[in-house]
């Protein structure tokens, strides 16, 4: 089963999603929080495998929730999505770069949130490929100078290869036809890759590959 846990101080918003997840026979809400701080608390005696984080919310929000549940050591397994009013929400790219592993917009179909907990559960991040491309060009915007590339020292050159592919936005699907590879090869390559550079999935993968100069702004195509 996956657990989930749902921190919004909307009770609505929380019984709408409950009601979608409770109904799939993979899936159970492991419980809700109304506020950043009940999040992290509750994270901390649930260890649910997902969270679905608003980033506006009382006492403490969403993105400083975040921040302490990725840099807990002891919380490495969970995984959490931002839910957001709009795509571009001003603290969607604070909220990658703090460890998110994704976002969904809060009026997004029910057969897209479902798939975004289950993909992220599986290792996958930031959910839609038009989103990614958008959240892409405003890192490229905010990005500082690139440091030197010495942390890439361990990647071997068809990891570089797919890190920087990863970097632009491609899904694993496109990254294997890019190569001329399977899919489950060029999964396989990602995995090793964020296995090597510490990185908790793939959203991390792309601000170490703008961070590290793999990926330049303008390589968009």
């Amino acid at each position: 089963m996956i657990r989930v846990l749902l921190a919004d101080d909307q009770s609505l918003v929380r019984a709408g999603f409950r009601a979608l997840l409770t109904a799939q026979p993979d899936i159970e809400v492991a419980g809700e929080a109304a506020d950043g701080e009940e999040a992290v608390r509750l994270v901390g005696e649930l260890r649910p495998d997902v969270v679905l984080m608003d980033i506006r919310m009382p006492r403490l929000d969403g993105l400083a929730a975040t921040r302490r549940i990725t840099g807990d050591g002891e919380l490495d397994g969970v995984k959490v999505v931002m839910l957001t009013t709009f795509e571009l929400d001003e603290y969607v790219f604070e909220a990658i770069r703090a460890g998110a592993s994704g976002f969904l917009v809060k009026d997004t179909e029910p057969e897209e949130l479902l798939r975004a907990v289950r993909a992220v559960v599986d290792g996958d991040a930031l959910l839609s490929p038009g989103v990614t491309r958008r959240l892409i060009a405003e890192f490229a915007a905010r990005s500082k100078e690139p440091a030197t590339a010495e942390s890439l020292g361990g990647l071997t050159e068809r990891e570089r290869e797919v890190m920087a592919l990863v970097g632009i936005g491609l899904s694993n699907g496109e990254i294997a036809r890019r190569l001329v590879v399977s899919p489950l090869t060029a999964k396989t390559h990602v995995s090793r890759t964020m296995v090597k550079l510490g990185a908790r999935d793939r959203a991390q993968l792309v601000v170490l590959a703008y961070e590290s100069g793999l990926v330049r702004p303008g390589w968009l195509g």
